[in-house]
């Protein structure tokens, strides 16, 4: 996963990198593919996945008339509409082509994508499920829209549509690929919690999210750290909700760094780029609009389309590799956070328990991680 950059004190100010590798200077064709793909999808241009049909993104798409004879749509979509058995809709984010009667337009692709205008729209259809030539290509236009941060829906071979940008699973692959991000900028950041904290800044070249490491008291190679993984949260880390704990756990996690620095210690937050759970802000919000009128927070997010759990943990392992960590103690509550990391090349020597009171705004969220997605609360 590239070379590790060694220990080094945290009070150190700013200093100058390495030299970055060759993979990380080099221009990818198909991360940069990645890249234009998810921006025409955010603009509501059209994308062609492989040798697949060109798919004009429902939610962003604009066309003066277009319609479309097909539209592809999540499993969890097609339960609502009574087009997926219950083994398909287990993979809510599963991709399904559908058809109707008469062919769709953005208003009517619209209505069937967004489950917030069910109540709206309660007439749709009749709808019959189609079989997909090339699931991965499917797989991969889902996947897009998630990263895009839009709903998981498409019309497909729409007319009055020609150009569409190019893309592949291939090239999804490429994009993901960990070993093109590297440590941008470091620099030492007093805070509130320790003043002897270093903040590191990752970057890639074909991602715009821009990860950060807080690195607590003085690093030591030959002590494992106290680590907190903590996906963005605008909401709760700077807004204050409380339909989560995210902010208070933030905050906890940087005392309890800042107090394993005073023993001795040290710790490392890593703050990753990865709103909702990896679903993006917007679509948090429309799965907060679902949790007001009675779903979960799984249900919500699979209502949507998306997945319950959507976080890169790879992106994390690369992250602490670069830092030249290579144990960790880990604050979380769930097992399955644990195994992730393990699974991708991480040794977690011990799992460190991280829960916090409940408030009664949270505590239906809270309930929901440890009955659905087995955190130990």
């Amino acid at each position: 996963m590239g070379t590790a950059e060694r220990p080094h004190p945290a009070d150190h100010g700013v200093r100058t990198l390495s030299p970055p590798s060759p993979e990380q200077v080099l221009p990818s064709a198909g991360a940069r593919r990645v890249a234009l793909a998810l921006d025409a999808l955010r603009h509501g241009w059209p994308v062609r996945v492989g040798e697949g049909a060109v798919l004009l993104p429902a939610e962003t798409g604009f066309a003066p008339g277009v319609t479309a004879p097909r539209m592809l749509i999540s499993a969890a979509r097609a339960a609502t509409l009574k087009l997926a058995n219950q083994r398909e809709a287990a993979v809510p984010e599963a991709p399904v082509l559908i058809r109707a009667a008469e062919a769709f337009n953005l208003e009517t692709a619209r209505a069937v994508a967004d489950p917030a205008l069910d109540l709206a729209h309660p007439m749709k259809g009749p709808f019959a499920a189609e079989h997909i030539e090339d699931i991965d290509l499917a797989c991969t236009a889902m996947e897009l829209a998630r990263l895009a941060g839009i709903l998981p829906a498409f019309l497909v071979s729409p007319d009055r549509v020609s150009e569409a940008q190019a893309v592949s699973p291939a090239d999804l692959a490429e994009w993901k690929d960990t070993g093109r991000l590297g440590i941008a900028s470091r620099a030492r950041l007093p805070v509130a919690a320790c003043e002897e904290a270093e903040i590191v800044a990752f970057r890639s070249l074909d991602d715009l999210r821009e990860h950060v490491a807080l690195v607590i008291g003085t690093q030591d190679g030959d002590r494992a750290p106290l680590v907190r993984l903590h996906s963005e949260c605008l909401t709760g880390d700077i807004l204050g909700s409380l339909k989560c704990d995210c902010g208070p756990q933030l905050n906890a996690a940087l005392r309890a760094m800042a107090e394993e620095a005073k023993a001795g210690g040290w710790g490392v937050l890593l703050y990753l780029r990865q709103e909702g759970r990896g679903i993006g802000l917007i679509n948090k919000l429309r799965a907060y609009s679902l949790q007001d009128i009675g779903y979960d927070t799984v249900d919500a997010n699979n209502r949507l389309g998306l997945p319950t759990e959507a976080r890169d943990f790879p992106v994390a392992a690369r992250m602490l590799d670069l830092l030249g960590v290579s144990s960790i103690r880990l604050m979380t509550n769930n097992p399955a956070k644990v195994a992730a990391l393990e699974g991708v090349g991480v040794e977690v020597v011990e799992r460190v328990p991280h829960q916090l009171p409940a408030n009664p705004h949270n505590a239906r969220y809270l309930d929901t991680k440890r009955d659905r997605t087995g955190h130990i609360l």
